[in-house]
């Protein structure tokens, strides 16, 4: 892979990408034999438009980390919880494989600190937003595999994840957030919960918003990759947003 400080004019740039770069690596816990891997998870598509002549994004790492997630939270769950079925092993899977989750696993490791953002992304928040730091942390773990192979990306999710699947695995129906706010909105005679979801961005990268109402009454948002994802993240909201009434 072609060394992300080759693409970029800017020597300034180059070694502020670099130093971060070493600096998540530390707190990866992992000892990079090829370092420009993990500067090339960081450069989101915004700071690379900026750059004279175009430089190559974080994305085709993220493709790749999203697959090499699933793939270590299904093999997980597959051995750790033989009996369930298909149906409670994806609740697990979906209960930590989302945005939110994945954003606070970016928080904890420092990742929004050192990401390249471009001036308009710097400017909004993009440091804090769940979206962007869910996509790191794939580009991030996709680093980490090309660089050492599976055990080394299976060692990174299970560590940071894997209380998480632990308390997922537990009660399963506990993070089905859509169920459980319906239940209780028919229980209640709020009658059934309605979603409204808009999407954004290419098709490659598509970004979902969703709102949950209760009675024409906007109970929560959540963002999300998927619309499923999204009508989850705005269920949950909904449901403790009850709960604090």
């Amino acid at each position: 892979m072609t060394p992300l400080t080759t693409s970029t004019p800017s020597s300034r740039r180059v070694e502020a990408g670099a130093e971060g770069a070493a600096e998540l690596a530390v707190r990866l816990g992992h000892t990079f034999s090829d370092l420009s891997l993990l500067q090339h998870a960081l450069a989101h598509r915004s700071w690379c438009g900026e750059q004279e002549g175009g430089a190559p994004s974080n994305e085709r790492l993220e493709f790749l980390g999203d697959a090499v997630l699933g793939l270590i939270v299904a093999c997980h769950t597959y051995d750790r919880y033989p009996d369930y079925p298909e149906g409670k092993l994806a609740k697990v899977r979906s209960a930590v494989v989302n945005a939110r989750v994945l954003a606070q696993v970016a928080g904890r490791l420092g990742v929004g600190e050192v990401l390249l953002l471009g001036r308009g992304e710097e400017g909004s928040g993009g440091r804090q937003k769940a979206s962007i730091l869910a996509d790191a942390f794939e580009a991030v773990l996709g680093a980490v595999y090309l660089d050492a192979g599976w055990e080394a990306a299976r060692t990174l999710v299970l560590r940071e994840l894997g209380d998480a699947i632990t308390r997922a695995g537990e009660e399963p129906d506990d993070f089905d957030h859509k169920s459980r706010l319906q239940e209780r909105a028919v229980r209640d005679g709020a009658g059934t919960p309605r979603y409204v979801v808009v999407g954004s961005g290419p098709d490659h990268d598509r970004a979902y918003v969703a709102e949950v109402y209760l009675g024409g009454i906007r109970m929560g948002s959540g963002e999300g990759r998927s619309k499923k994802d999204a009508e989850q993240e705005a269920a949950r909201a909904a449901w403790e947003e009850l709960n604090d009434a």
